[in-house]
């Protein structure tokens, strides 16, 4: 076979160094005709650097598209720019809510936000944990899993900053933002109480959670200011045991005239159930619940909900979480703050129109 003469060798242009491999701080620190050092500095922001290096530093970041490698710049001891956030579960609307606050205010400070759930399980959210810790966040933002068995303490997370919110935890040195879950219950529950009823049925989920339980003391408290019997129902998980609950109670010989639920996922079962046993709302039987929904304002009529502060919740819960980040340091006493709820889409007792207070 013939040798081939250069001259008919197919010729090709020179590929650039971001083509051959991923680019490095070397081939940035070349292209900036700087060292790797100060290519750190101006990205790390440490030290301050001349306007015209920092500038060069950015341009050739810029052509390489170099991404730094952000769990070696935490294993040589600076910054992440990453938070974890582990929430029970996505699928109940306020948690999600709340999960995109945090991931919101985050991004207003240059962070990614690892998310994860604990399906409510306090040896998997330790688990979950320790995995993030292990990857290096700069911080954590946690919902706890169950009242009484999380296991999330200061000695867990180390020097690690932890901020957490809508439940309380044992430890007290972790800063902790919950909303006014008392209050918000007893102040709806005087509702229907002013508008003459008397028998105000309690459809909880879980009265373990912290939630459930404040709120199951505001709805105790009003009715023993109006000298009412209460009348509380645990255990609105499931369609069937709602449905078998609901019925025993309506058909008893003192049916309520009203129903408060516990929360949205409580909700998302009683209302269901009532259409089920044909009852008609507000006409035979008034109702409320804590948690508002998407939804909530489009039924006919507007239900009356208390709605949790979740946007503002999480945002007052990211900026504790950074405001230790910054510190550098850990208190021995964490901070203790409640966002205040309110009512909305309030529809009268006995008609369809509804009304706001």
């Amino acid at each position: 076979m013939p040798e081939t003469s250069d001259a008919s060798r197919p010729k090709h242009k020179p590929l650039s160094p971001a083509i051959h491999h991923k680019p490095t701080m070397s081939d940035v620190a070349r292209l900036a005709r700087v060292g790797t050092t100060t290519v750190s500095r101006v990205l790390g922001g440490s030290v301050p650097v001349s306007a015209e290096t920092a500038q060069r530093v950015l341009t050739a970041v810029s052509q390489l598209q170099y991404r730094p490698n952000e769990l070696a710049r935490a294993f040589r001891g600076q910054r992440s720019r990453t938070i974890g956030l582990i929430i029970p579960y996505l699928y109940d609307p306020f948690f999600a809510n709340c999960a995109h606050a945090v991931t919101t205010v985050a991004k207003e400070r240059g962070y990614s936000v690892l998310i994860t759930t604990s399906n409510e399980n306090p040896d998997t959210e330790f688990d979950e944990m320790e995995s993030m810790i292990q990857r290096h966040v700069d911080g954590l933002v946690a919902i706890p899993a169950r009242d009484r068995e999380s296991r999330l303490t200061r000695a867990l997370f180390g020097k690690t900053p932890v901020a957490i919110f809508d439940r309380l935890v044992a430890d007290t040195s972790l800063d902790v933002v919950t909303v006014q879950n008392t209050r918000g219950a007893k102040l709806m529950v005087e509702h229907p109480i002013g508008d003459g009823h008397q028998r105000i049925a309690f459809m909880g989920l879980n009265r373990n959670l912290f939630t459930i339980h404040a709120r199951i003391l505001g709805y105790r408290k009003a009715l023993q200011e109006a000298g009412l019997e209460e009348d509380a129902f645990f255990g609105c998980d499931t369609q069937d045991g709602t449905l078998r609950a609901m019925e025993q109670k309506l058909r008893s010989t003192n049916p309520p005239n009203a129903v408060f639920t516990s929360n949205t996922l409580a909700t998302r079962y009683v209302l269901p159930v009532l259409g089920t046993l044909g009852v008609r709302l507000p006409t035979d039987l008034a109702f409320a619940c804590f948690d508002d929904f998407d939804m909530a304002e489009l039924t006919s009529p507007s239900l009356t909900v208390v709605r949790q502060p979740a946007q503002e919740m999480g945002r007052v819960v990211t900026n504790l979480l950074f405001d230790r980040i910054a510190r550098e340091k850990s208190r021995k006493l964490g901070t203790r703050s409640s966002c205040p709820s309110r009512s909305c889409c309030a529809a009268p007792a006995a008609a369809s129109t509804a009304r706001r207070w």
